[in-house]
């Protein structure tokens, strides 16, 4: 066995060994969660391994395909359905081995964290997390459309399992709004893919019916075209399910409730790695597959953008919940991301993905931290908190942090993200400069609400009684919460080595949506 095959060996074992360790998991009785907990951190140890063969052959194991690691299976035709070329094929490049050590990192953080904190059912708990990481994981590595469906839905169950269960006070609430939303984006979705499938497959000689390998779909985009018309409803298929994940204005609605009524690593997960898969599926389905019509909506997508970060910051400035505010802080974030993807420019898309890692990790410590102080007041209004810093010093150290991280202060983490995001949007030929002007201000905004909230909740007299029994950090938490403070210092002070690999791929979905929009243009 060869070094390409031991890595794409390991990679599938990345991808399965979560859903693989629920049967131990639900045997495992009263140690269930200590057995999630090993599982889930193998995989994260694993995926470091990957991504050590990543970067030391994986420009090298890069075949025709663009991916590294790639490994295709049949699914249907010549098993179970003939004529329809549905496989199993995964890989990796740039843009997904940070989303996968994001997913891998977090789930086993959450977990820990969960030990403290969740006594209810815990082996359901538990299992629901694993197979919603198989999920995730299954999203960024998922070649074929229909393969990448199904984990797209796999997702969709464990998460409202998790809200409705051991979510708070309105939880069935929450959880029924997160799964009507994301399952009416998910209707729209499959039918796009079954249309795109049966349309490339009458370029295919041999008789296929459909086709949901992404590879030949590329391909037959690439050297065929596919109608403008078409492109405009099939973008729209795709694009609406993947901006009510992300979420996109107006399709937000379902965000904040869910963060404020899921358990805390729920909200961790929901935030840091959920939220991606719709700003992933943007990258890698809707503008490859249809340039033509991903420019003809940038100018509108680049408002909802403007309307997320500017709505979404003063919806936070005046919130009352915490988390909620978080939640909202979110809506904002995401508004950049969406803004970078969008802006047809190499800087501000290379901006956009390690912003989607670097909300992952900032917005997740913050929820960690709010999971935290609850656990303790039993409250997360801002008007039960005062002073506390005199009396939680570790934690007010941890928060400043990651409030500094998600503002994005110079030196941290989300600074790197905004400014390329900002920088690149631009000079984009396809966004307006007053829209990025506009947008700008939601730095600004991001530091009133954030700083805000920080100053009545840390500072002030420490006068409430229940607020002078707060106890400090302990160990376990201060361990849950060092990965994340290191990776925002990290990419911070040295994010060129994220960057060289994001770019590597992010730049081929710039350059092959301007080169066909140029060539269409031409004609």
């Amino acid at each position: 066995m060869g070094d390409k095959d031991l890595y794409s060996l390991l990679l599938n074992l990345t991808l399965f060994l979560p859903v693989l360790g629920i049967p131990f998991v639900l045997l495992a009785g009263k140690r269930a969660k200590y057995v999630a907990f090993g599982v889930s951190l193998l995989t994260f140890i694993i995926s470091l391994v990957v991504y050590k063969g990543y970067m030391d052959i994986g420009r090298m194991a890069v075949g025709s395909s663009g991916y590294a690691f790639y490994k295709a299976y049949e699914l249907a035709n010549g098993m179970f359905l003939t004529g329809y070329d549905i496989k199993y094929i995964v890989g990796i490049d740039g843009i997904s081995i940070y989303l996968v050590l994001l997913t891998t990192l977090l789930f086993p953080l959450s977990m820990w964290f969960s030990f403290g904190s969740v006594s209810k059912y815990e082996k359901g708990y538990y299992a629901l997390l694993l197979l919603l990481q198989t999920g995730v994981l299954g999203v960024f590595l998922a070649l074929d459309l229909v393969l990448f469906y199904m984990f797209f839905e796999v997702g969709l169950i464990p998460m409202y399992f998790l809200i409705g269960l051991w979510g708070g006070k309105d939880r069935i609430y929450a959880s029924l709004k997160f799964f009507l939303y994301t399952l009416a984006g998910s209707v729209l979705l499959l039918i796009a893919i079954v249309y795109l499938g049966q349309y490339v497959a009458g370029f295919i000689p041999g008789g296929t019916a459909f086709t949901s390998d992404l590879g030949i779909i590329s391909h037959v985009v690439s050297t065929q075209g596919i109608p403008f018309d078409i492109q405009l409803y099939l973008f729209l298929g795709f694009a609406i399910s993947f901006f009510i994940k992300v979420p996109v204005f107006p399709v937000h609605t379902w965000l904040p409730d869910a963060h404020v009524q899921a358990p805390t690593a729920g909200s961790v997960i929901l935030a840091g790695v959920l939220l991606k898969m719709g700003t992933y599926g943007l990258i890698r389905f809707c503008l490859p597959l249809f340039p033509e019509a991903s420019i003809y909506f940038t100018p509108a997508i680049s408002i909802l953008a403007l309307i997320g970060i500017t709505y979404g910051a003063m919806a936070a400035m005046v919130q009352t919940d915490i988390k909620k505010l978080v939640a909202y802080s979110s809506v904002a974030h995401m508004g950049f991301v969406i803004l970078g993807i969008f802006a047809m420019q190499k800087e501000a898309m290379s901006g956009a993905v390690l912003q989607m890692i670097n909300h992952g990790i900032s917005t997740g410590a913050l929820f960690l931290l709010v999971g935290m102080v609850y656990d303790r007041r039993h409250s997360r209004e801002i008007k039960d908190f005062q002073g506390i810093a005199k009396q939680m010093p570790v934690f007010t150290l941890f928060f400043i942090i990651a409030t500094m991280s998600s503002i994005g202060l110079p030196g941290l983490n989300g600074f790197v993200g905004e400014f390329l995001i900002l920088l690149g949007s631009f000079a984009s030929p396809v966004i307006d400069n007053w829209v990025v002007v506009v947008a700008t201000t939601g730095v600004i905004l991001a530091a009133v609400y954030m700083l805000w909230m920080f100053r009545r909740v840390m500072f002030g007299e420490l006068d409430k009684p229940e607020n002078q029994a707060l106890t400090d950090l302990t160990r376990n938490e201060v361990a849950v919460l060092i990965p994340l403070t290191l990776l925002m210092f990290i990419i911070g002070f040295y994010a060129s080595p994220f960057l060289q690999e994001i770019n590597l791929s992010s730049d081929m979905v710039v350059d092959h949506v301007t080169s066909v929009t140029k060539t269409v243009a031409g004609h």
